[in-house]
């Protein structure tokens, strides 16, 4: 259709005494500059600030983080005039850590992620395409799904996945020519799964679907 895109990722890390406030600021101002250079030669800037869901941070550790990235990832693109209903937002979830002993579940993670945004992200912002960042298929449709039953919202909450849409479809295919229509199907049942995500139409009792 014409429109034209770049993407910018900022990568934060939790653990002991990190990120710290420069930390943040610092991917902030990058981001916000990258923004602000797309928006002038024409292109729709992604701008993804991705707190790593490496560790073993709980979710609460995870969403007081996610809480000040966003914040300061804001008040840097007011402060470079990047103009907010240009741009998509491509965040992570606020997640438990992968080594957390007692993980959150979907709900949770659900209600977490919807919080955080409400308090950060301006309604201006049309849409906030959700990394997976390390979450298996079926997690991350299901924490998805599970946002976008929480109510209407003022930003499409949609996806942007990339291990989460090939992992099941590389495992399918394995790089075999006889197996490449099982691994088409794996590709086509994860687009279609997360479709319905977007919508809150998606129910776990589909992935065993045919």
């Amino acid at each position: 259709m014409g429109a034209r895109f770049a993407k910018w990722r900022a990568v934060i890390t939790i653990g002991d005494g990190i990120p710290s406030d420069f930390c943040l600021r610092a991917n902030a101002h990058g981001l916000a500059r990258y923004a602000a250079l797309c928006q002038e030669a024409g292109i729709v800037p992604i701008v993804e600030p991705e707190v790593l869901m490496d560790g073993e941070h709980t979710l609460a550790v995870c969403e007081d983080v996610t809480n000040r990235a966003l914040k300061t990832v804001f008040e840097a693109l007011a402060e470079h005039r990047v103009h907010l209903p240009a741009i998509v937002l491509k965040p992570n979830m606020v997640i438990s850590g992968t080594e957390c002993a007692n993980r959150a579940g979907p709900q949770e993670v659900a209600e977490a992620t919807v919080r955080c945004l409400t308090a950060n992200v301006p309604a201006e912002v049309p849409g906030i395409a959700f990394l997976s960042g390390g979450q298996s298929a079926e997690e991350a449709t299901e924490h998805l799904g599970s946002m976008n039953t929480l109510g209407p919202q003022p930003w499409k909450l949609s996806f942007s996945y990339g291990r989460a849409l090939q992992a099941p479809a590389l495992a399918a295919w394995q790089g075999k020519d006889a197996q490449l229509g099982d691994g088409q199907q794996a590709l086509l049942k994860r687009a279609r799964l997360n479709g319905l995500a977007t919508t809150g139409g998606y129910a776990t009792d589909m992935e065993s679907a045919a």
